[in-house]
C-alpha cells in the first residue's frame, strides 16, 4: 500500500466508526437512557403499584392524590419524577418532529 492509500484507509475506517456510533450518541438515545434509569430508580425507591392502589379511582380525585403524594415524598423521588417528565417530554417532542418530517417527505 502506498502512503495515500494508508491515509485513505485510516480516514474511512474512522468515518465508518463514527457513523456506527452516531445513533448511540444522539440526544434522543441519551433521553431514552435517562428515562429508563430514572424509572428504574423510582421503582427502587417507591412501591409504585401501591401508590396507585391506595389512591381514589376518579380522575379528579386521582390527580389531587398524586399531587399530594408528590408533595409529601422524599426529594430524591421528586427529582426523579421531574427527570422522567422532562425526558418523556423530550422524547415526545423528538417523535413528533420525526413524524412531521416524515409526513413532509412523503408529501414532497
Amino acid at each position: 500500500m502506498t502512503e495515500s492509500s494508508d491515509i485513505e484507509y485510516i480516514v474511512m475506517r474512522r468515518v465508518r466508526r463514527v457513523r456506527a456510533l452516531r445513533p448511540f450518541l444522539s440526544g434522543t438515545a441519551f433521553a431514552a437512557l435517562v428515562l429508563t434509569l430514572a424509572l428504574w430508580a423510582i421503582g427502587r425507591e417507591v412501591w409504585v403499584a401501591r401508590v396507585f392502589e391506595n389512591g381514589p379511582h376518579s380522575w379528579v380525585g386521582h390527580t389531587e392524590y398524586l399531587a399530594y403524594a408528590f408533595e409529601h415524598t422524599r426529594v430524591i423521588v421528586q427529582a426523579l419524577t421531574l427527570t422522567v417528565l422532562a425526558a418523556g417530554l423530550y422524547l415526545a417532542r423528538a417523535a413528533a418532529r420525526r413524524l412531521v418530517h416524515g409526513l413532509e417527505a412523503a408529501i414532497a
